[in-house]
């Protein structure tokens, strides 16, 4: 399973962006979807997570009532919609793909590269 996001970029605080993470299998359907972050000189984090049906989804508390994720099995793609944006949510966020819509970090098995999100204040 190879996993790509795009849709990083720089936005002033209050701004909003949208990440997307295309997946290259024909197991899409079957896989738990996440996305977590990694600001610099700190641990990768917990943002949300969707499982395969998208009936079960949780938030971190930081980004609860700001982000929201969602998926498009017919194109094998996770979004995560990121509105309100504060300088704390800075960071390299990542998707990933595993079984089990868990907020652990070790319970995905696949990987995207990251993409950059900066918000200025």
């Amino acid at each position: 399973v190879q996993l790509v996001e795009s849709g990083g970029g720089l936005v002033q605080t209050g701004g909003s962006l949208r990440l997307s993470c295309a997946a290259s299998t024909q197991t899409f359907m079957s896989l738990d979807l996440g996305w977590f972050r990694q600001a610099p000189g700190k641990k990768r984090e917990f943002v949300a997570t969707i499982n395969w049906s998208g009936g079960s989804i949780y938030y971190a508390d930081s980004v609860k009532g700001r982000f929201t994720i969602s998926r498009d099995n017919r194109k094998d793609t996770v979004f995560l919609q990121m509105d309100s944006l504060k300088p704390e949510d800075t960071a390299v966020y990542y998707c990933a793909a595993g079984s089990g819509a868990s907020t652990v970090l070790n319970d995905y098995d696949y990987w995207g590269q990251g993409t950059q999100v900066t918000v200025s204040s």
